[in-house]
């Protein structure tokens, strides 16, 4: 494997990505190009489970399970998920809501506060 390949393993890693050969790259991947030559690629993960990815990320980050956090680590959690593009995907708010043992409603309350 390529050296850059290599040092961007961490960040492919944390994006849910995939690295790719050179010979496997393809039009919807990015290029890895080293002077001049692509020598490897990044596949991105699909849409579809990118909310469960967000959350544990903010799980990862915050030291606990949504869940288990106190009103201002929820709040905080909902803050970062706010940042993270998490709401931005259908049904979010619902599934946010569901994963952290709250209903929507103080979901939205609290991202109404965010956005005051």
């Amino acid at each position: 494997m390529h050296p850059l390949a290599v040092a961007l393993r961490p960040l492919v890693d944390a994006a849910g990505a995939e690295t790719v050969g050179a010979s496997d790259v393809t039009g919807s991947d990015v290029a890895l190009i080293w002077n001049g030559d692509i020598v490897a690629g990044v596949r991105l993960p699909p849409i579809h489970g990118s909310l469960d990815r967000i959350i544990a990320v903010v799980e990862t980050e915050l030291g606990a399970p949504l869940p288990t956090l106190s009103r201002p680590g929820k709040q905080q959690a909902i803050r970062r998920l706010d940042e993270l593009g998490a709401f931005v995907l259908r049904r979010a708010v619902e599934d946010v809501a569901e994963a952290m043992g709250m209903s929507r409603i103080t979901v939205y309350s609290y991202l109404n506060a965010l956005h005051r």
